[in-house]
């Protein structure tokens, strides 16, 4: 009987450190996501205040159009890249959270 408890007990304590784990690294997934998004909408941010002020100061019509021209490809180009980046980051919170699950499927069997 007294083997009974502790393997319960044993297992509890298995589930709630796998518990633990799961939604620590789902935290610091979520925590990546979120700065890489706050850097990515300040650099936006700062390009677009620099573009305005290039456009302000420019000369010509022509001059105005290759600024916002060069300002839609960089931020396209820039979008791009960090959505892929994000997507990333979403992948490995999935792969990272799994894995103590995963890890807690195997022992079980």
């Amino acid at each position: 009987m007294t083997n009974n408890f502790q393997d319960f007990q044993k297992f509890g304590q298995v589930n709630v450190d796998t518990a633990l784990k799961f939604f620590g690294d789902w935290n610091k997934g979520w925590q990546a996501i979120a700065a890489e998004i706050t850097d990515y909408s300040k650099r936006a941010f700062e390009d677009g205040t620099a573009t305005f002020e290039k456009l302000a100061a420019a000369k010509s019509v022509e001059q105005a159009f290759e600024i916002q021209a060069s300002f839609a490809k960089r931020a396209y180009d820039d979008y791009i890249h960090q959505m892929t980046k994000i997507g990333s980051l979403y992948t490995n919170i999935a792969k990272d959270a799994y894995k103590p699950v995963e890890k807690a499927f195997q022992n079980g069997r």
